[in-house]
Protein backbone atom coordinates (compact mmCIF):
# COMPACT_ATOMS: atom_id res chain seq x y z
CA UNK A 1 0.00 0.00 0.00
CA UNK A 2 1.01 3.80 -0.74
CA UNK A 3 2.26 5.31 2.48
CA UNK A 4 1.33 8.56 3.29
CA UNK A 5 3.19 11.50 1.27
CA UNK A 6 4.18 8.76 -1.25
CA UNK A 7 3.82 10.73 -4.71
CA UNK A 8 4.62 9.03 -8.14
CA UNK A 9 3.55 5.02 -6.88
CA UNK A 10 2.92 2.50 -10.08
CA UNK A 11 0.85 -0.72 -9.67
CA UNK A 12 3.12 -3.51 -7.78
CA UNK A 13 2.91 -7.29 -6.65
CA UNK A 14 1.46 -5.72 -2.83
CA UNK A 15 -1.55 -3.97 -4.67
CA UNK A 16 -4.91 -4.23 -3.01
CA UNK A 17 -7.41 -5.35 -6.20
CA UNK A 18 -9.10 -2.45 -5.64
CA UNK A 19 -6.00 -0.13 -5.60
CA UNK A 20 -5.25 -1.68 -9.00
CA UNK A 21 -8.49 -1.19 -10.69
CA UNK A 22 -8.22 2.83 -9.58
CA UNK A 23 -4.70 3.01 -10.80
CA UNK A 24 -5.80 1.26 -14.21
CA UNK A 25 -8.53 3.84 -14.64
CA UNK A 26 -6.55 7.08 -14.20
CA UNK A 27 -4.07 5.42 -16.38
CA UNK A 28 -7.19 5.22 -18.52
CA UNK A 29 -8.23 8.45 -17.91
CA UNK A 30 -5.38 10.43 -18.48
CA UNK A 31 -4.59 8.90 -22.14
CA UNK A 32 -8.32 9.21 -23.34
CA UNK A 33 -10.64 11.25 -20.90
CA UNK A 34 -13.70 9.59 -19.14
CA UNK A 35 -15.06 7.44 -22.06
CA UNK A 36 -11.80 5.82 -22.09
CA UNK A 37 -12.22 4.25 -18.73
CA UNK A 38 -14.25 1.10 -18.96
CA UNK A 39 -14.40 -1.93 -17.31
CA UNK A 40 -13.90 -4.18 -19.87
CA UNK A 41 -10.88 -2.91 -21.23
CA UNK A 42 -9.55 -2.16 -17.50
CA UNK A 43 -9.89 -6.30 -16.77
CA UNK A 44 -7.89 -6.54 -20.18
CA UNK A 45 -4.95 -4.34 -19.21
CA UNK A 46 -4.75 -5.97 -15.55
CA UNK A 47 -5.01 -9.32 -17.27
CA UNK A 48 -8.22 -10.42 -14.64
CA UNK A 49 -11.81 -10.50 -15.08
CA UNK A 50 -14.37 -8.06 -15.45
CA UNK A 51 -15.92 -9.90 -12.59
CA UNK A 52 -13.05 -9.27 -10.26
CA UNK A 53 -14.00 -5.79 -10.63
CA UNK A 54 -17.46 -6.01 -9.18
CA UNK A 55 -15.98 -7.69 -5.52
CA UNK A 56 -14.32 -3.93 -5.43
CA UNK A 57 -16.52 -1.54 -6.76
CA UNK A 58 -20.59 -1.46 -6.85
CA UNK A 59 -20.54 -0.75 -10.50
CA UNK A 60 -18.54 1.99 -12.73
CA UNK A 61 -20.00 5.55 -11.20
CA UNK A 62 -18.14 4.23 -8.00
CA UNK A 63 -14.89 3.68 -9.58
CA UNK A 64 -14.94 6.87 -11.32
CA UNK A 65 -15.44 8.78 -7.72
CA UNK A 66 -12.50 6.16 -6.37
CA UNK A 67 -10.48 7.70 -8.56
CA UNK A 68 -11.42 11.21 -7.74
CA UNK A 69 -10.31 10.62 -4.67
CA UNK A 70 -7.18 9.31 -5.22
CA UNK A 71 -6.31 11.99 -7.81
CA UNK A 72 -7.22 14.71 -4.59
CA UNK A 73 -5.54 13.02 -1.96
CA UNK A 74 -2.04 12.41 -4.20
CA UNK A 75 -2.30 15.79 -5.76
CA UNK A 76 -3.37 17.94 -2.65
CA UNK A 77 -2.34 16.29 0.76
CA UNK A 78 0.52 14.00 -0.60
CA UNK A 79 2.40 16.70 -2.42
CA UNK A 80 1.90 19.37 0.33
CA UNK A 81 2.96 16.54 3.33
CA UNK A 82 6.25 15.95 0.94
CA UNK A 83 6.61 19.75 0.16
CA UNK A 84 6.75 20.49 3.79
CA UNK A 85 8.60 17.00 5.03
CA UNK A 86 11.37 18.18 2.66
CA UNK A 87 11.16 21.66 4.25
CA UNK A 88 13.30 24.89 2.68
CA UNK A 89 12.65 28.14 2.17
CA UNK A 90 9.05 29.34 0.87
CA UNK A 91 9.90 30.14 -2.66
CA UNK A 92 11.94 26.66 -2.79
CA UNK A 93 8.27 24.73 -1.22
CA UNK A 94 6.66 26.88 -3.97
CA UNK A 95 8.84 25.67 -6.78
CA UNK A 96 9.05 21.73 -5.34
CA UNK A 97 5.05 21.73 -5.45
CA UNK A 98 4.51 23.09 -9.05
CA UNK A 99 7.45 20.24 -10.33
CA UNK A 100 5.30 17.69 -8.25
CA UNK A 101 2.03 18.67 -9.19
CA UNK A 102 2.62 19.93 -12.91
CA UNK A 103 5.74 18.59 -14.43
CA UNK A 104 5.25 15.41 -13.50
CA UNK A 105 4.52 12.47 -15.85
CA UNK A 106 1.95 11.00 -13.40
CA UNK A 107 -0.01 13.90 -11.76
CA UNK A 108 0.24 15.90 -14.83
CA UNK A 109 -1.85 13.83 -17.30
CA UNK A 110 -4.24 13.15 -15.13
CA UNK A 111 -4.97 16.78 -13.83
CA UNK A 112 -4.92 17.89 -17.71
CA UNK A 113 -8.05 15.22 -18.18
CA UNK A 114 -9.91 16.03 -15.14
CA UNK A 115 -9.74 19.52 -16.02
CA UNK A 116 -11.19 18.83 -19.61
CA UNK A 117 -13.77 15.94 -17.84
CA UNK A 118 -15.00 19.41 -15.53
CA UNK A 119 -16.36 21.29 -18.89
CA UNK A 120 -19.02 18.88 -18.83
CA UNK A 121 -19.67 17.38 -15.53
CA UNK A 122 -20.69 19.75 -12.64
CA UNK A 123 -19.36 17.30 -9.79
CA UNK A 124 -15.86 17.22 -11.21
CA UNK A 125 -16.37 20.75 -11.57
CA UNK A 126 -17.07 21.03 -7.76
CA UNK A 127 -13.85 18.57 -7.05
CA UNK A 128 -11.57 20.48 -9.52
CA UNK A 129 -12.67 23.74 -7.53
CA UNK A 130 -12.04 21.81 -4.25
CA UNK A 131 -8.74 20.94 -5.73
CA UNK A 132 -7.51 24.20 -7.15
CA UNK A 133 -8.52 26.15 -3.93
CA UNK A 134 -6.18 24.05 -1.91
CA UNK A 135 -3.78 24.92 -4.50
CA UNK A 136 -4.31 28.34 -4.26
CA UNK A 137 -4.45 28.40 -0.39
CA UNK A 138 -1.01 26.52 -0.51
CA UNK A 139 0.46 29.41 -3.02
CA UNK A 140 -1.25 32.24 -1.00
CA UNK A 141 0.93 31.46 2.01
CA UNK A 142 3.69 30.69 0.47
CA UNK A 143 4.29 33.78 -1.35
CA UNK A 144 2.72 36.06 1.51
CA UNK A 145 5.89 34.82 3.78
CA UNK A 146 7.95 37.23 1.10
CA UNK A 147 4.84 39.67 -0.53
CA UNK A 148 2.87 42.08 2.06
CA UNK A 149 0.57 43.21 -0.23
CA UNK A 150 -2.49 40.95 -0.43
CA UNK A 151 -3.75 42.17 -4.22
CA UNK A 152 -0.15 41.63 -5.25
CA UNK A 153 -0.17 37.72 -3.23
CA UNK A 154 -3.35 37.17 -5.21
CA UNK A 155 -2.32 38.27 -8.27
CA UNK A 156 0.72 36.50 -7.94
CA UNK A 157 -0.66 33.37 -6.90
CA UNK A 158 -3.16 33.40 -9.75
CA UNK A 159 -0.48 34.28 -12.47
CA UNK A 160 1.77 31.27 -11.29
CA UNK A 161 -0.98 28.90 -11.11
CA UNK A 162 -2.35 30.32 -14.83
CA UNK A 163 1.33 29.91 -15.79
CA UNK A 164 1.68 26.18 -14.62
CA UNK A 165 -1.32 25.07 -16.21
CA UNK A 166 -1.34 27.43 -19.69
CA UNK A 167 2.35 26.30 -20.21
CA UNK A 168 1.35 23.48 -21.75
CA UNK A 169 -1.33 24.21 -24.23
CA UNK A 170 0.70 27.19 -25.21
CA UNK A 171 2.30 26.39 -28.91
CA UNK A 172 3.78 29.93 -29.40
CA UNK A 173 7.70 30.32 -30.01
CA UNK A 174 9.64 32.88 -28.08
CA UNK A 175 11.79 34.48 -30.14
CA UNK A 176 14.88 32.71 -29.80
CA UNK A 177 14.67 31.72 -26.30
CA UNK A 178 13.60 28.57 -25.35
CA UNK A 179 10.27 27.56 -23.22
CA UNK A 180 12.72 26.23 -20.34
CA UNK A 181 14.43 29.62 -20.49
CA UNK A 182 10.97 31.57 -20.28
CA UNK A 183 9.12 29.91 -17.57
CA UNK A 184 12.74 30.12 -15.30
CA UNK A 185 12.68 33.75 -16.00
CA UNK A 186 8.52 33.94 -15.27
CA UNK A 187 9.14 32.22 -12.27
CA UNK A 188 12.32 34.40 -10.98
CA UNK A 189 9.86 37.58 -12.10
CA UNK A 190 7.07 35.58 -9.62
CA UNK A 191 9.11 34.61 -6.74
CA UNK A 192 11.08 37.79 -6.85
CA UNK A 193 14.45 36.52 -6.96
CA UNK A 194 17.25 37.15 -8.92
CA UNK A 195 17.36 35.80 -12.33
CA UNK A 196 18.54 32.43 -12.61
CA UNK A 197 19.96 30.05 -15.53
CA UNK A 198 17.45 27.81 -16.88
CA UNK A 199 20.34 25.40 -17.53
CA UNK A 200 21.12 25.33 -13.42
Amino acid sequence: MRRRGEVGHTVGATRTPRDSWIEAGLQALAAGGPDAVRVEALAKRLGVTKGGFYGSFADRDALLRAMLDAWERESTDDVIDRVEREGGDPKSKIHRAGMLTFSSDRLLPIDLAIREWARRDPEVAARLRRVDDRRMALLRELIGTFCADPDEVEARSMLAFCVAIGAHFLAADHGGRTRAQVLAHVADLLLDRPRTDPGD
